[in-house]
């Protein structure tokens, strides 16, 4: 009776043991490299600048993407050339703002404040003036923070109040964004009839505007030839920045892909240093550079004097229409 049950023990694990044996030696004839991806394929790719990507369930294909070789480059440039670009044109910029203060000093009223005064910008054009100005500030600041805070901000103060800045500026940055796109806006509504460059113009940038000379200022209309420049350049600029940070705000609206927004992020912070380093020598004539200019923005109303001597023709039409330069209260005429 042992026997037999020994006898169909032995019988159960045999087919036990055949009923194994095909799935062990499938398992055993696997290869985990067959079908995958060799390493040579990969290197080879990445020499090419071909994008590795892989696959993924969810509907949005361009979550595949493994590696982008383009995306060292731009990480590169951003790191290494976009500071060094920005240095020399910011910092190349003060340094020759200093230089003019240096050797022609404050550009003075030939002839003195002459105690009456004439209406330069009403409030409107103040007030478009200063939103977009304002904002401007406050994007360069924050946008500067992105570019070289890493190298000045966060060694000299700290990772904590670094990290509050670039909180804070991201915030920002995102929103006046808006303000400042519609002072443009406004900017060019409001002034682009008397900024259409014409013959004086060329006069005006014969002479140097003035600047280099003394009693010697040539004759313009209400905006001469360098304020027409800032004009075009604020514009133009001013379209070229918006439209690029829109879409960065609201990616793949326009830009197909990874390599179209590095592409934008770098036309808006290359513009951005340039333009920058072009508003610094636009603020320093406005207020520290040029005796009486700052009274334009700031009441409206200018020096008679300083207004004959830059604006001569704007004057003349001014007078013509009947506007009569007025007297401030207190104010004691030149003799």
């Amino acid at each position: 009776m042992s026997t037999m049950f020994k006898s169909l023990a032995a019988a159960l694990a045999m087919l036990f043991v055949g009923a194994l044996l095909p799935a062990a030696a499938q398992y055993n004839n696997f290869n985990p490299t067959k079908d995958a991806v060799q390493e040579e394929q990969l290197l080879n790719q990445l020499k090419q600048g071909d994008r590795l990507s892989g696959r993924v369930s969810i509907p949005d294909p361009k979550a595949a993407s493994l590696i982008q070789p383009q995306g060292q480059d731009w990480r590169n440039f951003h790191q290494n050339r976009l500071p060094l670009i920005g240095g020399i044109a910011i910092l190349g910029m003060l340094l020759a703002l200093v230089l003019f203060y240096l050797v022609r000093g404050r550009i003075k009223i030939d002839h003195g404040f002459s105690g009456r005064t004439i209406t330069r910008f009403a409030s409107l054009d103040r007030f478009t003036h200063w939103l977009t100005a304002g904002c401007f500030i406050i994007l360069a600041l924050s946008g500067l923070n992105v570019s070289f805070g890493r190298m000045v901000i966060l060694p000299l103060f700290g990772p904590e109040l670094f990290a509050t800045l670039t909180g804070y500026g991201k915030v920002a940055h995102n929103f006046l964004a808006f303000p400042f796109m519609a002072g443009v806006a406004l900017m060019f509504v409001l002034w682009v009839r008397d900024n259409i460059p014409n013959k004086l113009d060329l006069e005006w940038i014969k002479q140097g505007g003035g600047l280099f000379s003394k009693d010697r200022h040539p004759p313009a209309k209400r905006f001469n030839a360098g304020q027409k420049v800032v004009f075009w350049m604020v514009i133009a600029g001013g379209a070229v920045m918006s439209l690029s940070g829109w879409f960065l705000l609201f990616p793949y609206t326009v830009a197909d892909g990874v390599t179209g927004l590095q592409l934008l992020t770098t036309v808006h912070a290359l513009l951005a240093v340039i333009f920058i380093a072009a508003m610094l020598a636009h603020a320093y004539i406005g207020s520290v550079g040029m005796e009486g200019a700052f009274d334009a923005m700031g009441s409206g109303e200018v020096d008679l004097n300083w207004a004959k001597e830059h604006h001569s023709l704007w004057v003349e039409e001014e007078m013509a229409k009947g506007k009569t330069p007025a007297v401030p209260p207190h104010a004691a005429p030149a003799e």
